[in-house]
């Protein structure tokens, strides 16, 4: 069993990890500090074909494999999460329903600009009463009795990208020209047409340099040819772009989890207490051993479910539970990982002057965000028992 990468995928990860450390390491902790959107750093970014690694280059992307697109994100969330999840939202939420849903115009319009990085993209389903349970959603996109347009009504929040973003995917609940309920749609929406507003940016405890808000729509007319495949198909197509925004995420977690890692490891080397470096403690050593056991673990999960996802696209299927797997282990990993890199630095972990209080303030949102822990536990046990 080869668990080796490829000579291209090495390259593409030593080329992530040469700009992240270069180019987002050095600005990270004002960005986080300043909650600004790092608009510099995203556009270089997308010149170097990170904000649409998957897409084909014929609508301005890079073309490349899934886990190429692991490695990279998980390179960029070592350096900063924030840019991480900035990177993930455009190629995975944004990126893949245009890709796999869309029409030929559709991506010539749409998926071509973001993918290149000459703007920014964002992915709206989550609604102020309405987090995991999607279908409870409250938006209304009406058809008009000629059928050309919808009107859309919509509340949208926790919009990661929101307050930059030129497009945005938006699901609705469905109105035909009749009245009737037709489920759930997804449509693209221009942020500079009439009836877009964007809201309250959110105060965020962790990844603060990615700019999130509310997003309103009022009486907002979007043309049929905006809306992505079938009415109705709103829901399927949501569910599919979080089974591979979840690999993302997965990835991110690795990345964050990694670089705390490091820190911790560098730290009780040079860390001296009693006379001697605290990494000859057992009980340091203990927390080293089990900080490295468990990011290996995600590493190949993450790996695992970047492949999968690959041999989905190319069956037709659906890449469900290896993403979730990934995705519940590897966050709540970053998450301890974080913690115990905290615990080895003591007073300095604490400290603002150290990149680890970083690192775990912007953990805990991969246990939350594209479906939080409890979710994805609840989707495995599903899937493995055929049970609801």
């Amino acid at each position: 069993m080869d668990f080796s990468l490829t000579e291209e995928q090495r390259m593409i990860q030593a080329a992530a990890r040469e700009f992240a450390q270069n180019e987002i390491a050095p600005v990270a902790a004002r960005f986080d500090e300043s909650g600004e959107f790092p608009a510099d750093t995203v556009r270089a970014a997308g010149e170097l074909g990170f904000m649409g690694v998957e897409v084909p280059e014929a609508y301005g992307g890079s073309g490349l494999d899934p886990v190429s697109y692991a490695l990279i994100i998980a390179e960029i969330s070592a350096a900063d999460a924030a840019h991480g999840t900035i990177v993930s939202v455009n190629n995975s939420l944004y990126g893949v329903p245009l890709l796999k849903f869309g029409t030929e115009e559709q991506k010539q319009r749409w998926l071509a600009p973001v993918a290149s990085g000459e703007v920014t993209g964002a992915y709206a389903l989550t609604e102020p009463q309405s987090g995991s349970d999607a279908r409870a959603m409250r938006s209304r996109a009406v058809l008009s009795d000629d059928g050309t347009y919808y009107t859309i009504n919509a509340r949208k929040s926790w919009i990661t990208s929101g307050p930059v973003a030129r497009f945005v995917i938006l699901f609705a609940q469905t109105v035909s020209a009749g009245g009737e309920p037709a489920g759930i749609s997804a449509f693209v929406v221009d942020a500079d047409e009439p009836g877009f507003n964007r809201g309250k940016h959110e105060p965020k405890l962790g990844i603060r340099a990615s700019a999130t808000c509310e997003i309103e729509l009022v009486d907002y007319h979007c043309p049929v040819e905006n809306r992505i495949g079938d009415e109705g198909a709103g829901f399927r197509i949501a569910m599919t772009v979080l089974d591979a925004g979840r690999v993302g995420i997965a990835a991110q977690s690795l990345g964050i989890a990694q670089a705390a890692y490091e820190a911790a490891l560098e730290y009780s080397r040079e860390r001296k207490a009693f006379g001697e470096p605290i990494g000859g403690f057992q009980t340091i050593q203990n927390k080293i051993a089990d900080m490295r056991t468990r990011i290996e673990a995600s590493r190949l999960l993450v790996l695992q479910a970047a492949w999968a996802k690959g041999e989905a696209e190319r069956s037709g299927g659906r890449n469900t539970l290896n993403a979730s797997m990934a995705k519940l282990f590897a966050s709540e990993t970053c998450m301890w990982v974080t913690h115990q890199a905290v615990q080895i630095h003591g007073g300095m972990g604490y400290s603002k002057e150290l990149p680890v209080e970083r690192y775990f303030r912007d953990a805990k949102i991969t246990e939350i965000y594209e479906g939080t822990s409890e979710i994805q536990r609840m989707v495995i046990g599903r899937l493995e028992t055929g049970l609801r």
